[in-house]
């Protein structure tokens, strides 16, 4: 009928005191945190780097841009300033030249009317010597005096 097998026991270890493996986990986790640490830290400097990189292109570009639009507007101010120029040379051409001061009119010598002098008075001012506001002032002198 049955057949018992016989029951093989493995020999018995001495009892030794195996102290309980606290310090495997911990030195596990501790060594894990310290490469996900490092990986972080190259993979963080890198992207660091690539952004020094890309803050520097931009900022870059910024300053050519600047540079270009304070080239543009001295351009623009030194072609203004040349119209200018040329617009004050063209309105000093077309002004006559200005006519020297008149001569003050002398007082009449005693002997001489009065007539004769506002004619020689009109014809100064016919003559251009004299403006109309000058011819004015000498005229009321003359009147004054009589």
């Amino acid at each position: 009928m049955f057949r018992h097998r016989p029951i093989i026991v493995a020999p018995r270890r001495p009892a030794v005191f195996v102290a309980p493996r606290y310090g495997a986990p911990l030195l596990r986790a501790a060594t894990t945190t310290a490469v996900v640490a490092g990986t972080a830290a190259v993979v963080g400097g890198a992207v660091s780097h690539h952004q020094q990189q890309k803050y520097a292109a931009q900022a870059a570009q910024q300053q050519q841009a600047a540079e270009a639009t304070a080239y543009e507007q001295q351009q623009a101010a030194a072609e203004q300033q040349a119209q200018i120029q040329a617009a004050v040379q063209q309105q000093m051409a077309a002004q006559p030249a200005i006519a020297p001061a008149p001569t003050p009119v002398a007082p009449t010598p005693p002997g001489q009317d009065m007539m004769t002098q506002l004619e020689r008075l009109a014809q100064m001012k016919q003559q251009g010597l004299l403006t109309d506001q000058e011819f004015a002032i000498a005229k009321s002198k003359l009147l004054g005096a009589a």
